[in-house]
This record gives structure tokens, sequence and C-alpha cells, in this order.
């Protein structure tokens, strides 16, 4: 059974509170609930992980390779567009990694255009909403 780690970073333990025209009505336990039940049509083990502390999502990446999971997906948060301490987890871990963002960055504010995440992802999904995680599992399901 392929396993896989989802990583939330910043605030999105915050969903249907913070910015709903941007992020939705759904709250955090609404999201682990769909991945959950995607994960279970899927056949796959699935753990999802928040943290708002930079260095604990490091730690979880890392525990990662010590757990030999077969995929990450990740939604680092604003951690995305300066957060080198996380790309380089990532790319020190050589596990295949998805990134995932609710909202459209490239239609927001100029610094979120920037991924330094995305060069060390093997795909990038964003603007789908909640969804895009579902998207990203069955996409990990392939790697």
């Amino acid at each position: 059974m392929k396993k896989i780690v989802v990583i939330n970073g910043p605030n999105l333990n915050f969903l249907g509170i913070r910015e709903k025209s941007v992020y939705g009505q759904k709250n955090y336990k609404d999201l682990v609930k769909m991945i959950e039940h995607k994960a279970q049509e899927k056949q796959v083990a699935i753990d999802v992980y928040q943290s708002n502390h930079e260095g604990h999502i490091i730690d979880r990446i890392q525990q990662c390779y010590e757990d030999q999971v077969d995929a990450i997906i990740i939604n680092p948060g604003a951690y995305t567009h300066y957060s080198y301490a996380i790309r380089d987890a990532i790319a020190s871990v050589n596990i295949k990694t998805i990134e995932v963002h609710i909202s459209n960055i490239y239609e927001r504010e100029p610094f979120r255009h920037v991924s330094v995440i995305k060069p060390v992802c093997c795909k990038q999904i964003y603007g789908k909403g909640l969804e895009g995680y579902l998207l990203a599992i069955d996409d990990a399901m392939c790697l």
C-alpha cells in the first residue's frame, strides 16, 4: 500500500475563518475529511499534518524519509515564497513531492508568484480550491 503524507503550512488550520473569498467556506476539518475519504477510495495510507512553524514542517519532511513515504503533498502556505530551508528539506529526502495551493497564486499579489519550493517538486497544483489536494492524491498514485 502506498504511503502519502500531506503537509500543510501556516494558517491552513484557519480555513473557513480567514479570507473566505479566497479560500472558501470549508474549514480545516472538512479538508482533512475530504483527503481521508479520497485516500480510502484509492486504498492509500495517508497522514495529514499541519504546522505554523517552519522547523516542525522540516522535521515532518525529514520523518517522511525515515518512514519510507512514497509521496509528499505540501501546501507550504507563505513559506512557499521564501523558505529555502523547506525547499532544501524536500530536495534532501528525494521523495516525489507535489506542491498544492488552494488559490491561484499567479493571479494574486506579485510576491505570491514566486515559489522557491516549485523547483524541487514534480508538480504544482494551484487555483483548484480544496479539490487540488484530491487531484494531487490522484497524481501521487501515478508516481
